[in-house]
C-alpha cells in the first residue's frame, strides 16, 4: 500500500521545493526582460528549434520501432508514429509517464494483434532505450565536464564525477558487448528474466535515444543567448539532471517548475530571463503544441472507431 503513494508523495515533494526555489530565483526576474529576449530571436532561432522538435519526436517512434523489430513485429511507419507521437506527447504533459503510456499503446497495440505480455515487453523496452540513452550521454557530460557534479552537492570533488561518468561508459559497454557475444538471459528472479537484444537492435538504440535527447535540448540550445552561454556540453548536461529528476518525480506538465529551477542554478552566468525565455519555447514545441495535436489524433481516432466499431487500424497503413 505504501509503494502505491510513495513516488505520487516524492513527485509534489520535489515540485512543491523545485517552485519555491523558482520563486526565489524569479523573484528579480522582469517579465519586460524576457519578451525582449523573445524580440532577439530571428527566424534561424525559431527554425532550429522547430527543426530540433522534429527531431525529438521522430526519434521517440523509433523507439517503438525498435521495441517490435526486438518482438518481431511488423506495423507501418505511419501507424507507430501516430501512436508513439501521442503517446509521448500525453505522458510529458500528465506526468507518470510508464502508466499513461501504457494505456495508450495498450489501446493502439491490442487492435494490431499484440497481446498483454508483448506490448508490457514494448513498453519496457521503450523505457530502457531511453534510460541507455540518458546514461551514455550523462556518462561523456560527466567526463568532459565534471564540474557539472556540483549540481548536485558543491562539496564533491570533480574525479567522483569523472569515475562516475567512467562506470556509466563501461555499463554501456558491457550491455553492447553481452549483445554482441548473446550472453544468456540474465535472470533477475524466478519469473523474470531478461534477454539481450541481437547486436543490430542495440546499436539502433543507442541512435534513436541520444538523438531524442539531443533533439530535445536541441530546443533550448537554439534559443539561448551568446553571452554566458556555457556551451551545448553543459546545457545537455544540465538538461539531463533536470529532465531525469523530473521523471523520476513523475511530475506534472512537464516539471513545471522543477525544471527551471535545475536550468537557473545549473547556468548561473547567464540571465534568468534569458534561460526562462528558452524554456518557454521549449515548453511551447515540446509540450504545448504536440499535446494539442495528440488530442486531436485521439477525437480523430475515436470518432472512427465509434462509427465503425469493427474499424481496425490497418487502415492507416
Amino acid at each position: 500500500m505504501i509503494k502505491k503513494y510513495i513516488w505520487p508523495f516524492i513527485g509534489i515533494v520535489i515540485t512543491l521545493i523545485s517552485i519555491r526555489i523558482l520563486y526565489m530565483k524569479l523573484w528579480n526576474i522582469s517579465f519586460y526582460d524576457v519578451m525582449v529576449r523573445f524580440k532577439e530571436l530571428n527566424f534561424y532561432h525559431w527554425m532550429l528549434a522547430i527543426f530540433s522538435a522534429f527531431i525529438a519526436y521522430a526519434a521517440l517512434a523509433g523507439y517503438d520501432r525498435i521495441a517490435l523489430n526486438h518482438l518481431g513485429k511488423k506495423i507501418s511507419w505511419v501507424f507507430i508514429m501516430i501512436c508513439s507521437f501521442t503517446t509521448y506527447a500525453l505522458s510529458h504533459n500528465i506526468g507518470a509517464s510508464v502508466f499513461s503510456g501504457a494505456l495508450i499503446r495498450y489501446r493502439a497495440y491490442s487492435m494490431k494483434g499484440l497481446t498483454g505480455s508483448e506490448i508490457a515487453i514494448l513498453i519496457a523496452f521503450c523505457s530502457f532505450t531511453f534510460a541507455i540513452g540518458t546514461i551514455l550521454l550523462s556518462g561523456i557530460v560527466l567526463v568532459i565536464h565534471p564540474e557539472l557534479i556540483e549540481l548536485v552537492d558543491d562539496d564533491i570533488p570533480k574525479g567522483v564525477a569523472i569515475l562516475i561518468g567512467s562506470l556509466m561508459l563501461g555499463f554501456i559497454s558491457l550491455y553492447i558487448f553481452s549483445s554482441w557475444v548473446q550472453l544468456p538471459p540474465l535472470k533477475i528472479c524466478a519469473k523474470f528474466r531478461i534477454t539481450y537484444p541481437k547486436l543490430n537492435i542495440v546499436m539502433q538504440q543507442f541512435v534513436t535515444a541520444p538523438l531524442e535527447l539531443l533533439g530535445a535540448v536541441g530546443i533550448i540550445y537554439a534559443t539561448l543567448p551568446n553571452a554566458g552561454n556555457p556551451g551545448f556540453i553543459a546545457v545537455l548536461g544540465v538538461f539531463l539532471a533536470s529532465f531525469t529528476v523530473t521523471l523520476l518525480s513523475n511530475a506534472p506538465a512537464g516539471g513545471l517548475g522543477v525544471l527551471e529551477a535545475i536550468f537557473i542554478a545549473g547556468m548561473p552566468k547567464m540571465n534568468p530571463a534569458d534561460v526562462i525565455a528558452a524554456l518557454i519555447i521549449f515548453r511551447l514545441f515540446y509540450l504545448i503544441i504536440p499535446l494539442i495535436i495528440s488530442i486531436f489524433f485521439i477525437i480523430v481516432f475515436e470518432i472512427m472507431h465509434w462509427r465503425n466499431p469493427s474499424y481496425n487500424s490497418t487502415k492507416m497503413q
